[in-house]
């Protein structure tokens, strides 16, 4: 609801004035997140994704920036537009690149804010200038072992145990080419995909008790021992999917780079208004020199024991990419010899439906 100037015995009365069905359905019809503010700059119109920007608070935008932009445009009664950066959320380095366009309505004193993201564009810039080279890298190892394998392979054909043994190592290159690529999709598909445009309410006990499923027959083979004690419902609000797959990572991680015959750890807490999701091992741990680039895409600590375990060298840069794309972080605290843990740390969100609430 937005509000009307009127004279009465000389003084301002502001009475309401509701935003038209047909100025909502053209909006609707903009690809941009919309906001209408009235006289008093009292949001009266607000899209369903502005929320995910933090620019309003009690029915009126808290953005210094936005304010002083709408009051420009109300002095000057012309369209005025201008880039900003938000924090995707209140943890992290994450960014939100908006284009800002802001115009006079009508007499009433309607201002509508016309909203751009340009952040997966400018995301999708930065990263495809070295994924190329990158990739191209990592996918001559295997292809090349293939190559190299096929011939010894025709060179034994007399020779069955030779041929066994090539076959075999045939087998595990292909696995590590074949998750490579899986891990090149998963990456390209978070690239294209903001989570915070169409998120939905996340329950952390669920995702956290799937993510364990999931690893039960890799840590059992391994006669590792996966402890969780789940906690009171905690929500945060993104994609369910990339968050499992981040969770999940670092699980497999932590497996993967443990001694048999141990434990990894997954704890979930609460701190100030946020999650923090830690998976603890018992492993290798990570020298203090590589603890800044551990999050790097194909960067390995120990490149012979990612090869044995088909480390691809991606999983924990997704990890970082999904997190910062939520608005959290990720940290590791690691001794060598000792083990690591690596926490991720989410916004909690009090915003749930009534099916969800009652649930």
């Amino acid at each position: 609801m937005s509000w009307i100037k009127r004279k009465s015995l000389e003084v301002e009365i502001f009475e309401p004035l509701e935003v038209g069905s047909a100025m909502v359905a053209l909006l609707g019809s903009i690809d941009a997140e919309a906001l209408v503010v009235g006289p008093i700059e009292e949001v009266v119109f607000a899209s369903d994704s502005v929320e995910n920007f933090n620019l309003v608070k009690d029915g009126r935008l808290q953005n210094e920036s936005l304010q002083r932009l709408v009051r420009a445009v109300r002095r000057s009664g012309t369209q005025q537009e201008a880039t900003m950066e938000l924090p995707r959320g209140p943890l992290g380095t994450g960014t939100h690149d908006l284009l800002v366009r802001v115009t006079p309505l009508t007499d009433s004193g309607l201002i509508c804010i016309l909203i751009f993201d340009d952040s997966e564009m400018h995301r999708l810039d930065s990263i495809r200038r070295d994924f190329v080279a990158n990739i191209s890298h990592e996918l001559k190892t295997p292809i090349g072992a293939l190559s190299i394998l096929s011939e010894a392979v025709l060179g034994a054909a007399d020779d069955p145990q030779a041929i066994v043994k090539f076959a075999s190592r045939m087998q595990h290159e292909s696995k590590r080419l074949s998750d490579l690529v899986q891990e090149i999709i998963n990456l390209s598909r978070l690239q294209d995909d903001d989570p915070l445009k169409n998120a939905s309410v996340i329950d952390l006990n669920e995702v956290l008790y799937i993510a364990i499923s999931q690893s039960e027959l890799n840590a059992a083979a391994r006669n590792i021992e996966l402890i969780y004690g789940e906690s009171n419902p905690v929500h945060v609000k993104g994609d369910s999917a990339q968050i499992l797959m981040a969770v999940s990572n670092l699980i497999e991680n932590a497996i993967n780079y443990s001694p048999e015959n141990t434990r990894v750890a997954v704890a979930l807490r609460t701190t100030d208004g946020v999650a923090e999701i830690s998976v603890t091992d018992q492993g290798i741990g990570i020298p203090e020199k590589d603890i800044e680039r551990i999050f790097e895409r194909f960067y390995r600590v120990d490149p012979a024991r990612s090869r044995e375990t088909g480390g691809t060298g991606l999983g924990l840069s997704i990890v970082k990419h999904v997190v910062t794309n939520h608005g959290g972080d990720v940290s590791v605290w690691s001794i060598e010899g000792a083990g690591s843990t690596f926490t991720i740390r989410l916004p909690i969100t009090n915003h749930l439906t009534a099916v969800e609430a009652e649930q």
